[in-house]
């Protein structure tokens, strides 16, 4: 069972994470309705420095939640919405003429920003999506031959559409692997849908500000510094070793998960008050780790096996030392 440090001396910049992590959390439920997992997964992405994938029908807050996530930050948001007819350009930027200086500058694309929302990822063409994956990874972007580094933090939230799927281009494995974490999100409750309706009656979505760009920088680098005993790393490397080996899978996990499941644990150890990540950490996220990252086996899957229950097993398997 998970233990976190409820009593004792906290380290002062770790209950600084944890409370802006209740302080997102207390601002944002004021508009939208449930969506916790969505909301810790967001921030526990930004201090990880790392991307989020987001699958789930029309209508299900998406965009709402991401734009004022990133209001309740005070960093600069912008949305994509990814077509067919998209360009690369439209993404990292251009150099354009300006006729009245003779002269051409750059129009920077919609990637320069702190938290980059991109609607209906597989709708745009390969070579467009390739121009974000590749922004995404080097965190800069070249532009007719000139570096522009991307301002930190920096944070993709894609979504692929789930509908309507004629038309769309499906990432590839290798390029679903360069997001830390993909996510489903479900339809709400019976009890959440009134909630959600008497929220649209008060017609507020007014959100304050809890933190600031530096204050997110200074809680990167205390969850970069969050102890991870060996017997963690040994847990980590098990769980993502057990995938090459499994029967059922043909595609396993790449030391990217390892990486992913490394920085996000320390990120959750933190947001729970811990100096120190423990194998509970590592179980919470690490379904929504590794599951974009392998593929089943046809004849497994003719069989009826899922990848929760690889998962399952493979979490049951690699028990941490004692």
């Amino acid at each position: 069972m998970e233990s976190d440090l409820n009593s004792g001396t906290v380290p002062l910049d770790i209950g600084m994470v944890a409370d802006t992590a209740q302080r997102i959390k207390d601002e944002l439920h004021r508009v939208i309705v449930g969506k916790d997992e969505l909301i810790e997964t967001l921030f526990s992405c930004l201090l990880a420095e790392g991307h989020i994938l987001v699958e789930g029908n029309p209508g299900l807050a998406k965009t709402t939640i991401t734009k004022l996530f990133a209001q309740t930050l005070g960093c600069t948001f912008n949305r994509q919405q990814f077509t067919p007819d998209m360009l690369p350009t439209d993404i990292i930027g251009s150099y354009v003429f300006d006729q009245k200086t003779s002269e051409f500058y750059v129009r920077k694309g919609g990637i320069f920003a702190n938290i980059v929302m991109v609607d209906e990822l597989n709708r745009a063409t390969p070579r467009t999506q390739s121009a974000l994956l590749e922004a995404m990874e080097e965190r800069n972007v070249t532009i007719e031959g000139t570096t522009f580094p991307l301002e930190k933090p920096f944070m993709v939230l894609a979504t692929q559409t789930m509908v309507n799927l004629e038309g769309t281009f499906p990432l590839p494995e290798v390029q679903l692997d360069r997001f830390f974490v993909k996510m489903t999100l479900d339809y709400p409750s019976t009890d959440e849908e009134l909630q959600i309706l008497n929220v649209k009656l008060a017609e507020t979505l007014a959100i304050a500000q809890v933190t600031d760009r530096e204050a997110i920088l200074r809680m990167i680098d205390v969850a970069r510094n969050v102890y991870v005993d060996e017997k963690v790393l040994e847990y980590i490397r098990d769980i993502v070793v057990s995938t090459r080996n499994h029967k059922d899978l043909v595609l396993p996990a790449s030391p990217r998960a390892s990486i992913a499941l490394l920085g996000l644990s320390r990120v959750r150890a933190a947001i729970r008050g811990r100096d120190y990540a423990i194998p509970d950490d590592v179980k919470a996220i690490a379904y929504d780790v590794l599951n974009h990252r392998m593929l089943i086996s046809p004849e497994s899957e003719i069989e009826g096996v899922t990848l929760e229950e690889v998962i399952a097993a493979i979490l049951m398997d690699a028990r941490p030392s004692r």
